[in-house]
């Protein structure tokens, strides 16, 4: 068993530059997406907990800043980039987030690459709603960090059995390799939870996993770590599970 350094990425919050109605105006969204995501860049790297206090919901903000500065703890020093994407069917803005850095744990310096999609609704200038739409993260330690690739489908259908691979690209010829793979709940990943990893034999290629998706509607975590002679690699993905409708 080996304790999973588990990595949620935080739901981002920023200060709005333009008043709510230049998003009604034509063009105005996308111009507003545009500086919206500038200064949320900004306000996430500048490590200052008080720039959220004036950005958010009274409701949003104890969570939000609580969940920032666990991340914060885990990973000092990060980078964030933040990007507009393509609104949502429902018209609701989106964006791409990238953070990456590096971080020690249990004697290990571990170097992050993780990447978040939200869905957020702004109202009088503050974020009062968002939802995580797709959430990856790869963690890899050691002075030569393992090339790997993490194979794991963004959406599936209800039921349907679906694969969780972590492909090593580089071959290891005789070294033993360790590997194991966990279900998240939401409780879990709320709390930022670091979850005990229950560890196999691999083979030499990697971690391939056949798994079942629920049959209701929702979206599924997964945590995934894989031990080889130079260090470790874990990675987390969330997988949307929708209806054939």
């Amino acid at each position: 068993m080996r304790r999973f350094l588990g990595v949620t990425l935080v739901s981002a919050m920023a200060l709005v530059l333009s008043p709510v109605h230049a998003l009604e105006q034509p063009g105005g969204q996308s111009r507003a997406l545009e500086r919206f995501s500038a200064r949320l860049q900004t306000v996430l790297n500048s490590g200052s907990p008080t720039a959220f206090e004036t950005v958010v919901s009274s409701e949003l903000l104890p969570v939000l800043a609580q969940r920032l500065e666990r991340f914060r703890q885990d990973f000092p020093e990060v980078m964030w980039q933040v990007e507009p994407a393509e609104s949502t069917p429902d018209g609701r803005p989106t964006l791409n987030l990238r953070v990456r850095g590096a971080t020690e744990s249990e004697g290990l310096t571990y170097s992050l690459d993780a990447t978040e999609q939200i869905a957020i609704r702004l109202e009088a200038g503050q974020l009062v709603e968002q939802e995580l739409l797709a959430q990856q993260s790869l963690l890899r330690s050691g002075k030569r960090p393992l090339s790997v690739n993490l194979a794991i489908p963004d959406v599936v259908l209800t039921g349907s059995r679906y694969d969780i691979d972590l492909v090593v690209e580089e071959p290891l010829g005789k070294a033993l390799v360790a590997g194991g793979l966990i279900d998240l709940t939401d409780a879990q990943l709320t709390a930022q939870f670091r979850p005990n990893l229950p560890l196999a034999p691999l083979g030499g290629g990697g971690l391939f996993k056949s798994v079942q998706a629920p049959q209701q509607p929702g979206s599924q975590t997964w945590a995934v770590m894989l031990v080889h002679p130079d260090g470790v690699v874990t990675a987390t993905k969330r997988v949307r599970v929708v209806s054939s409708n």
